[in-house]
């Protein structure tokens, strides 16, 4: 099916975590987005911090900022990134999402209906994965659209 039989615009969802790797990869779905006429969809996820060994007789844990604080800071993160990004391009269509939750399940759960999704390596490999997860590894895994990782340049 060509892009001009289809009956919407193709979607692309990309993953932004304000890293240099998610950098690359928004610039790079910029550029296919740009290219295909694919509406974009740039996806936050944000988590809270490990709160050490709360208990459940602690009515909220102690010094960590509320879930409405770390949803600001990740939207903020994501604004400033996409200025960065995008420059002059900001006048693309882009849909914005910051979203709590396990990166790559909202990046799973969000790309089910995309055509494509893209995200950055941070490189880690051997024993760090296996401790830490890979983001890009499991939507490589489980994605049901194709999947672009954009590695690190160095």
């Amino acid at each position: 099916m060509t892009t001009q039989e289809r009956e919407s615009p193709q979607r692309f969802v990309v993953g932004v975590d304000g890293s240099e790797e998610s950098r690359a990869a928004l610039q790079w779905s910029v550029d296919e987005a740009v290219v295909h006429g694919a509406r974009l969809e740039v996806v936050c996820a944000w988590e809270h911090p490990f709160s050490g060994l709360a208990s459940s007789y602690s009515p909220a844990p102690v010094g960590l900022p509320s879930s409405l604080q770390i949803s600001r800071r990740a939207e903020d993160a994501l604004d400033q990134t996409l200025r960065e990004v995008l420059g002059a391009e900001a006048s693309l269509d882009i849909d914005r999402v910051v979203e709590a939750g396990d990166p790559a399940t909202v990046l799973l759960r969000r790309s089910e209906r995309a055509d494509l999704l893209v995200v950055g390596s941070r490189g880690h490999g051997g024993f760090g994965r296996l401790l830490i997860g890979s983001v890009s590894e499991k939507c490589v895994r489980y994605a049901t659209c194709s999947v672009v990782v954009i590695r690190p340049t160095t």
